[in-house]
């Protein structure tokens, strides 16, 4: 009971994710770095890169779930933010190749020298600076969504109508990226990095500090969405959910309150795309494909929306189905997910999580007796003693 009410914060799945988390924290890198390959328990570096791809699409589906979940917005462009994180790595990992490159020029990328650009654009400047760069990745997806924000909840755009803007949003973006004038690689985009820190970005070392930090980001953005959610503002923002108009009515400024959490939601998604980068070893426009955006919808929903959990859950289990399915049988593999998509929406309306919680209730209940299952914020559940009148049960 302590550890649960830690800090204010209720403890239920999410001190699973924190322990799965720690745990494999500890055996990728014994597994991979100390193991000998022909050991059963080694694991290669691909799949160390395999798992550190699935938690940065963990951390998108978490950024996508804290909007959709808990405040109803259902954003169909979240790819838009994770891309434009991944970019910002992207050009930090570009200024660290220095003359390494195929043309050998110290200052411009590979791509600039192919095309005769004759001196670094002003928007590149101060990216050969780690610090600099990892503010970026928050401030470029941050910025953009503060200026969408202020407009469409200003205009009070909501519904399928903001759904429908926020894809049109990533899909300018991504017309935009394929075109070579920005200076960002076009339709190639940013790849051949050779170090991050100073560090080579092919050694399995390198691969294994990238996933610890991606892990460490997840656990600390869980945190984070968890105390938001638990807060007077996460109430509000179930009210915004729920009955916009009632919660206006009653004196909250509801379209401040979704902006506050559509820009840490799109901070967050940056984040991933950051880590996302170095582990896949490219960035181009195709990340800001609507499609892209339309598969963390999915994730979300089958984990489980407004759990914060469910959404981790969701991400990891489809990316591992799509593994499979696109090297055994990739013709079908679209196919597949979209029956996915059905069958849950079907017979699991509120995903994995949602299910788990319907089915353990009375578990809980009758392991201890006179309690009472209540279902928190954040879709754990707590069991709560309920009160017993004199001489009941005697």
């Amino acid at each position: 009971m302590i550890i649960r009410r830690l800090s204010g914060i209720s403890w239920g799945l999410a001190s699973g994710v924190y322990i799965a988390l720690l745990i494999a924290c500890i055996l990728v890198p014994l597994c991979n770095l100390l193991v000998p390959e022909d050991s059963i328990f080694h694991l290669s570096t691909y799949s160390v890169t395999l798992i550190g791809k699935y938690l940065c699409y963990a951390l998108l589906a978490l950024a996508l779930d804290l909007v959709w979940g808990y405040c109803g917005i259902l954003s169909l462009g979240h790819g838009a933010f994770f891309a434009l994180g991944g970019y910002a790595m992207g050009m930090y990992l570009m200024r660290m190749i220095g003359p390494r490159g195929v043309y050998g020029d110290p200052i411009l990328p590979d791509f600039m020298v192919f095309l005769n650009w004759q001196e670094l654009p002003w928007y590149w400047q101060g990216f050969d600076i780690f610090p600099f760069a990892m503010l970026m990745v928050l401030f470029v997806p941050g910025l953009l969504a503060f200026a969408f924000g202020v407009f469409a909840f200003r205009a009070r755009v909501t519904g399928v109508y903001l759904s429908i803007i926020t894809q049109a949003m990533t899909f300018a973006l991504l017309l935009a990226f394929f075109r070579n004038e920005l200076g960002l690689g076009g339709n190639n985009g940013l790849t051949d990095f050779k170090e991050i820190l100073g560090f080579d970005i092919q050694s399995d070392g390198t691969r294994v500090g990238l996933f610890i930090a991606t892990a460490a980001a997840l656990a600390a953005c869980l945190t984070i969405c968890r105390a938001i959610v638990n807060s007077q503002a996460g109430k509000v923002l179930l009210a915004v959910r729920d009955a916009e108009s009632r919660t206006r009515f009653l004196g909250y400024s509801a379209e401040n309150y979704k902006l506050f959490v559509w820009v840490v939601s799109a901070c967050m998604a940056g984040v991933a795309g950051a880590l996302y980068v170095p582990q896949v070893g490219i960035i181009n426009p195709s990340e800001f494909s609507p499609a892209n955006s339309i598969e963390a919808v999915i994730w979300v929903a089958v984990g489980g929306r407004g759990t914060l959990v469910g959404p981790i859950i969701g991400a990891i289990v489809v990316n591992g189905f799509k593994t499979w399915f696109t090297g055994a049988m990739p013709e079908i593999w679209l196919f597949a997910l979209g029956a996915l998509f059905i069958l849950v929406t079907l017979f699991l309306p509120h995903g994995i999580v949602g299910a788990a919680r319907s089915f353990f209730p009375a578990r809980n209940a009758k392991a201890h007796g006179a309690t009472e299952v209540r279902d928190t914020e954040d879709g754990d559940q707590d069991v709560v003693e309920t009160k017993q009148a004199p001489g009941a049960g005697a």
